[in-house]
C-alpha cells in the first residue's frame, strides 16, 4: 500500500510559480514511477508529468512543457512538481499518483486526494 498526501498549492497570479510536493508512505516508493494530473472544473482529469522508478526519466504534456519540472527524492519518499511561468489555463485541483510502471501511470495505481491551484489573470 502507498499513500499519498499533496501539497503546495494555492492562489497565485499568472507568470507566478509554485511548486507541489506529493508525500509518499511505504518503503517501496522508490519503485514507483510517479505522475501528476490535473482536473479543471467541467473537464476530464488530464496527464501533466511523470518520472520513472530506475533513471528518473521525465515526461510532459505539451501544454506544461519548458514551463514545469517533475523530480522526485526518493530518500524523502516526495516528487515534486515545479511549477513557473503559470497560466490561468493552468487552474485546477492537481493529483499525484503512482504506478508500478510508466505503461501504467494513466491508470495509476494509487492518487493523492489533489490540491488547489489557482492562476489569476
Amino acid at each position: 500500500q502507498v499513500q499519498l498526501v499533496e501539497s503546495g498549492g494555492g492562489l497565485v497570479q499568472a507568470g507566478g510559480s509554485l511548486r507541489l510536493s506529493c508525500a509518499a508512505s511505504g518503503r517501496t516508493f522508490s519503485s514507483y514511477a510517479m505522475g501528476w494530473f490535473r482536473q479543471a472544473p467541467g473537464k476530464e482529469r488530464e496527464f501533466v508529468a511523470a518520472i520513472s522508478w530506475g533513471y528518473g526519466s521525465t515526461y510532459y504534456a505539451d501544454s506544461v512543457k519548458g514551463r514545469f519540472t517533475i523530480s522526485r527524492d526518493n530518500a524523502k519518499n516526495t516528487v515534486y512538481l515545479q511549477m513557473n511561468s503559470l497560466k490561468p489555463e493552468d487552474t485546477a485541483v492537481y493529483y499525484c499518483n503512482a504506478a508500478r510502471t510508466l505503461q501504467a501511470i494513466q491508470r495509476g495505481d494509487y492518487w493523492g486526494q489533489g490540491t488547489q491551484v489557482t492562476v489569476s489573470s
